[in-house]
C-alpha cells in the first residue's frame, strides 16, 4: 500500500516504513504527526485519487530529527564591473518516519 501526500508545497510518496525528508515541521523530536492532505492511496488493485483530496484518508507518521541540509552557494558575478556576490544558503528540514497509512 501506498499513497501520495502533499506537505510544504511539495508531493511525496509513501509506503509504511519509509523516512522522508520534508520542508521543516514545527514539533519535538519522536512525536506524531498526520498528514492529512492525501492525494491518491493505492493497495494493490484499488487506487483511490481525490478531487483534490482522498476524504478521510491520513498519513501518520513519527519525527525522527529537524537538521539542515548542504550548503548551496549562490555567486552573483558581472564582468568588466568589479561586481561579485558570494552567498550560502542551508535549508532546514525534518525527517519523518511514516508508521500508518489509513483509508476509509
Amino acid at each position: 500500500m501506498f499513497a501520495i501526500i502533499e506537505t510544504g508545497s511539495k508531493q511525496y510518496k509513501v509506503k509504511t516504513g519509509d523516512t522522508i525528508r520534508v520542508e521543516k515541521l514545527e514539533g519535538e523530536k519522536e512525536s506524531a504527526v498526520v498528514f492529512d492532505r492525501v492525494l491518491m492511496v493505492a493497495d494493490g488493485e484499488n487506487v483511490s485519487v481525490g478531487d483534490p483530496t482522498v476524504q478521510g484518508a491520513k498519513v501518520e507518521g513519527k519525527l525522527i530529527e529537524t537538521k539542515k541540509g548542504k550548503k548551496l552557494i549562490v555567486f552573483k558575478y558581472h564582468s568588466k564591473t568589479r561586481y561579485k556576490k558570494k552567498k550560502g544558503h542551508r535549508q532546514e528540514y525534518t525527517a519523518v518516519h511514516i508508521t500508518a497509512i489509513k483509508a476509509k
